[in-house]
């Protein structure tokens, strides 16, 4: 204990030291606030849409009232879904911050809708935005650089290693004590921001834990590393440059190396292109004879296959099911696109297992329920939404039942999941295991030095 006091006050009076410490904590600071204001700005984007959507159907109501049409009602109609942020979402944004959160959709063919805001590039921003995700997978590695790539040679080249061990009398404790103090200080810098913003978006405890432990693995796999190369060399500007060397790979060049090898083993279409090929498909409609797009639509929907044939010029049941016909030719696009959005999240998660920052930033996404798996699921929600759209419609439609004002009030509402959120427990095996591995390679080297 006294060797911890001591070098905790040592560390205090160690000015660059410091200001590495405080320098993380503000840097955590700002991407915790940045993190809550955008869940904020998410939330009360959220909070506004069932009055906007109230006033909205309300406009529609007193319009169609007047000739009871269920056609305009469907066509006029746009339902509100919404995917609201979990309590860890302002730590890692995840897809949130390129994947839309709020969608609109009608009883019209889904998948065009499901892709009409997929116009931004993913992979523009890849090292993610700037939140306490960022801040910890990119950032604080140059800051265990900082306080330990010097650590025994700086003692070295100021020609007072010996005499500190001779004066310790024990070199091992010494430098536990030396490490430990900087492990807690980038510890303390990072757990003190996230945990009062946890306390703000009032995050389960059961997530802060897995978070803080997180934390600690990931300064502890940095730490093994810095000691590794420290003992390895011997100049503190060769540590410093090894070092940032090895941080430029690991968390920069190999994670978009694997990127772009993972895109390359799963090829996956764009959602505007399946969007443009579904709205293809229900615009080449207008050309084709009706019964044609009737005998597809009754494929699928056989309980209306003995309604009354279409032989006006237009008529409402016929577009509405052209519009699911057009969903019906890119059904097997559309569950390829889903397979392999799923697959290559996969690959990712295999890489975090030997790529420390992979598994961090994964990890995070997984615990705050912003990773792929969240938005397929979303979709998924909208999908189930909409099909109890279409079968609510449909009856009016098919039937040519008068829709007036009170039906409105029965169509179908749509529910948001619960919080979300899993443990990535494979993932952090992956990061335990790497640190390990670290460590005793680092003392598998030092003794074959020393002998």
């Amino acid at each position: 204990m006294n060797d911890l006091i001591r070098e905790a006050r040592l560390f205090l009076r160690l000015r660059a030291a410091l200001a590495a410490a405080l320098g993380l904590f503000l840097l955590a600071a700002a991407g915790t606030a940045a993190g809550l204001v955008e869940i904020a700005r998410q939330n009360d984007a959220i909070a506004r849409i069932a009055p906007q959507q109230a006033a909205d159907v309300q406009a529609i109501s007193d319009w169609v009232s007047r000739d009871k049409d269920a056609g305009n009602a469907a066509y006029y109609t746009f339902h509100a879904t919404w995917d609201p942020p979990s309590d860890l979402a302002f730590a890692a944004l995840g897809l949130r911050d390129v994947a839309p959160y709020m969608l609109r959709v009608r009883a019209l063919g889904l998948e065009a809708q499901l892709y009409e805001g997929d116009i931004g590039n993913p992979e523009a921003s890849l090292p993610g935005r700037f939140d306490f995700a960022f801040v910890l997978v990119y950032l604080t590695p140059l800051f265990a650089i900082l306080l330990f790539h010097d650590l025994l040679s700086g003692e070295r080249e100021a020609g007072r290693l010996r005499s500190l061990e001779a004066a310790a009398g024990d070199a091992r404790r010494l430098w536990t004590a030396r490490v430990a103090v900087r492990v807690t200080a980038l510890l303390l810098a990072l757990a003190l921001p996230f945990l009062t913003g946890a306390a703000i978006a009032g995050v389960a405890a059961w997530k802060v834990s897995a978070v803080l432990l997180l934390i600690l693995c990931y300064i502890g796999f940095w730490t093994a590393l810095c000691l590794v190369v420290g003992r390895m060399t011997r100049s503190s500007l060769a540590n410093a440059m090894t070092l940032a060397a090895t941080w430029l790979v690991l968390t920069i060049i190999a994670p978009a190396v694997g990127h772009v090898a993972i895109n390359t083993a799963a090829p996956l279409r764009q959602g505007m292109e399946l969007s443009l090929h579904q709205r293809t498909a229900v615009h080449q409609a207008w050309d084709i004879p009706k019964a044609d797009t009737m005998r597809a639509f009754f494929t699928t929907h056989p309980e209306w296959a003995d309604t009354a044939p279409v032989t006006q010029p237009f008529h409402w049941k016929w577009y509405f099911a052209f519009h699911q016909v057009g969903d019906q030719s890119v059904a097997d696009m559309s569950r390829d696109y889903r397979a392999g959005i799923l697959k290559r999240a996969a690959w990712s998660e295999r890489l975090g297992y030997i790529l420390p920052g992979v598994a961090v930033q994964l990890a995070l996404h997984r615990l705050a329920d912003t990773d792929p798996a969240a938005q397929i699921a979303y979709q998924d929600r909208i999908r189930a939404f909409h099909a109890d759209l279409r079968r609510f419609y449909y009856p009016y439609l098919f039937n040519e039942t008068p829709f007036g004002a009170p039906d409105f009030g029965k169509s179908p509402a749509f529910r948001a999941a619960p919080d979300g959120g899993a443990l990535p427990g494979a993932l952090f095996a992956g990061l335990l295991i790497v640190t390990l591995a670290t460590a005793v390679f680092g003392l598998v080297r030092t003794r074959r030095k020393r002998s």
